[in-house]
C-alpha cells in the first residue's frame, strides 16, 4: 500500500499483481488488445498495477486468461 498525500487528504493506493496464465491464441481481437494493454506479452508474464477502476474493468474482460493477486 502506497500513501499519497494531497493537501490534507491521504489516499491509499492498492497494488495488484496480474499474471497471464493462458495463451491469447483463440481469444477475440479485443481480448488480445486488453492483455497487451495490461503489459502482458506471453504466458507467465507478471505486471504490477494500481487497483483503479480502469484496470479492474480490463481484468474483468480477460479474467479467464489472467490471475490476480494483491501486493502487500
Amino acid at each position: 500500500i502506497v500513501l499519497i498525500i494531497i493537501g490534507l487528504v491521504i489516499l491509499f493506493v492498492k497494488k495488484i499483481k496480474i499474471k497471464q496464465v493462458k495463451s491469447t491464441i483463440g481469444a477475440s481481437e479485443a481480448q488480445v488488445k486488453v492483455v497487451r494493454a495490461l503489459g502482458l506479452k506471453k504466458i507467465r508474464d507478471e505486471k504490477v498495477h494500481e487497483a483503479n477502476d480502469q484496470i479492474k474493468g480490463m481484468i474483468n474482460k480477460v479474467c479467464h486468461l489472467v490471475k490476480v493477486e494483491e501486493v502487500k
